[in-house]
């Protein structure tokens, strides 16, 4: 399977889904393709670790 080339739904930008990774989201069973770039994704989790619990909002 070539890689692929896909676009972040975050900042537009064009980044690889690279052979290796698509083998390991078909060994994990994960069906859909990422969706963000590196970068993106790290920013998203960051940003889901700093935010306060719900019951303390």
């Amino acid at each position: 399977m070539p890689d692929k080339t896909l676009t972040c739904k975050d900042c537009g930008k064009e980044f690889v889904f690279t052979e290796g990774e698509q083998d390991f989201y078909r060994e994990k069973g994960l069906q859909n393709e990422p969706q963000r770039c590196l970068e993106c994704r790290k920013a998203k989790k960051a940003a889901y670790r700093n935010r306060a619990p719900k019951n303390e909002q």
